[in-house]
């Protein structure tokens, strides 16, 4: 059964209704200041949850992904599995750009796709105000469509749903030297490299060619000589 939540139209129409019934009801007995009051509380929710509805409700997704923030530490956390790497950056579910912003800011190229156009509207406004929107870019995308051939650092920020079909996509895509940081939520399949934080702020670092089982040794060219 689909949960379907309540526009701030129709909160507003319900709003209006409940002060009416109540001013039949009580008549006399209910004064103006307290009309006032209810209406203007009743506005005020109203106008909040238009605002904040388009960023906690999940967009449309194979795999439902609401918004949940990641924490400073967790921020961190990415960005430790981030030292001594380099090349392009994507943030798979980038939210309100947080990740991509922080990994800017170190001398990544970061791109973030995200499904909710609010969120990825905001990111823009993030990395304008950082001063760092010339080092990223955001898209309204779903991932599921999007190819991440191109580039040598993916973060995600998944639920176990999405994992195993993701892990699939990821190591069908990426080239050997790819390094994939998840965080809340490891893999089913692949062995971590690295681990670091604890609890919500986990974040598991795996190595593409390691995972995968890639052939990394250097051929070794021996001159042939004559018999």
């Amino acid at each position: 059964a689909k949960t379907l939540c309540p526009s701030p139209g129709a909160m507003s129409q319900a709003i209006a209704k409940d002060i009416l019934q109540e001013e039949g009801e009580g008549g006399s007995r209910r004064s103006s200041w307290g009309l006032l009051v209810t209406a203007a509380v009743g506005g005020t929710l109203v106008a909040l949850y238009a605002v904040v509805t388009p960023f906690v409700t999940p967009a449309l997704r194979k795999v439902c992904l609401p918004f949940v923030p990641a924490t400073a530490a967790q921020i961190q956390n990415v960005l430790k599995m981030l030292e001594n790497r380099s090349g392009s950056l994507v943030d798979i579910g980038s939210g309100d750009g947080r990740i991509v912003i922080a990994a800017a800011k170190k001398g990544f190229q970061a791109v973030g796709y995200e499904l909710n156009p609010w969120l990825v509207w905001y990111s823009r406004y993030r990395a304008w105000r950082d001063g760092v929107h010339q080092n990223t870019k955001f898209y309204i995308s779903d991932l599921w469509k999007v190819s991440f051939s191109d580039y040598t650092n993916v973060v995600v920020f998944g639920v176990p749903q999405m994992m195993p079909q993701l892990e699939k996509k990821l190591e069908e895509e990426l080239e050997c030297d790819a390094r994939i940081i998840a965080c809340r939520f490891p893999f089913p399949c692949w062995i971590p490299d690295h681990t670091t934080g604890e609890g919500i702020d986990t974040v598991w670092a795996y190595d593409l060619k390691h995972s995968r089982g890639c052939e990394t040794k250097s051929l070794e060219i021996t001159p042939e000589t004559e018999s």
